[in-house]
């Protein structure tokens, strides 16, 4: 065997990791960093999209509440949009969309209206899946809308949670006697009905059948259900479902045919026989 057989191998100097892993970092920064400014980018793009999304369906829907209550231009409504906007656009419904308004004129009915609905189609005819409304009252607000009401008492009209108070005067052998009633507001097939809970002469309460039998059928006009048709204040569409005094003010609630949104027929004013 030669001597170079047996010259001992050396082995080949290694890599040391420290000269080898800058070059490596040297590579992934640029990608991390590109990827970073993109997303940062599509987080903008969403956003700004959203935004731009939420202007325009508010605006739409304000100038569609306008034109619908024929309502000033001027007239300020809120609407509530459940987020985010966009993957509902997308679906071609709106989860759950809120509309309220202070102080809205409904033909001689002014009160402060709000709306929720739910499941509202943005593109080409539809039904909405589901809305009620509410139309708050204060006192003299109701007081315009009875004075429309023949034989009302709406002059000493008052409103004393659960009930609305009136007085009447009633006159027999040249007296006049003023009978206090409190009436208990209800809904019933669409109408306001007024029916009378208790009853006070002179400051002292008495029964319906002891005002009878004093004052005969005079007393006819102050033991009467009250029925108010409100439908000609409001679209086809809307119907009165509760009614009850809360605090100062009276809170009507309403049902909404989820075929407004696309029936002419459904948004125009309803009618009282």
């Amino acid at each position: 065997m030669s001597s170079a057989d047996t010259r001992p191998t050396e082995p080949l100097p290694e890599r040391s990791a420290a000269s080898a892993s800058p070059r490596r970092r040297r590579g992934s920064w640029p990608w991390f960093v590109g990827f970073a400014i993109v997303a940062l980018l599509a987080v903008a793009a969403w956003f700004a999209a959203e935004l731009i999304a939420r202007q325009i369906v508010v605006g739409v829907v304000r100038d569609q509440v306008r034109t619908q209550l024929a309502l000033p231009d001027d007239q300020p409504i809120d609407v509530v949009l459940v987020e985010p906007v966009l993957p509902q656009l997308i679906a071609g419904t709106l989860t759950e969309l809120t509309i309220s308004s202070q102080d809205v004129v409904l033909g001689s009915v002014e009160g402060d209206m709000s709306v929720v609905a739910q499941g509202v189609p943005v593109r080409g005819s539809g039904d909405i899946a589901g809305a009620e409304g509410t139309l708050v009252l204060d006192e003299q607000q109701l007081r315009t809308l009875m004075s429309d009401v023949e034989g009302f008492p709406a002059d000493s009209l008052g409103l004393a949670a659960p009930d609305i108070t009136a007085t009447t005067d009633l006159t027999i052998f040249g007296a006049t006697v003023a009978v206090g009633a409190a009436l208990t507001p209800s809904a019933a097939e669409g109408d306001l009905v007024l029916t009378p809970a208790s009853l006070q002469v002179g400051g002292a309460e008495v029964s319906a059948e002891e005002l009878q039998d004093r004052f005969g059928r005079i007393a006819d006009g102050v033991l009467r259900d009250w029925d108010v048709c409100v439908a000609e204040y409001l679209p086809a569409g809307v119907t009165l479902t509760s009614v009850a005094v809360e605090g100062e003010t009276l809170v009507a609630g309403f049902d909404i045919d989820g075929g407004i949104a696309s029936d002419p027929a459904l948004q125009e004013n309803g009618t009282c026989a």
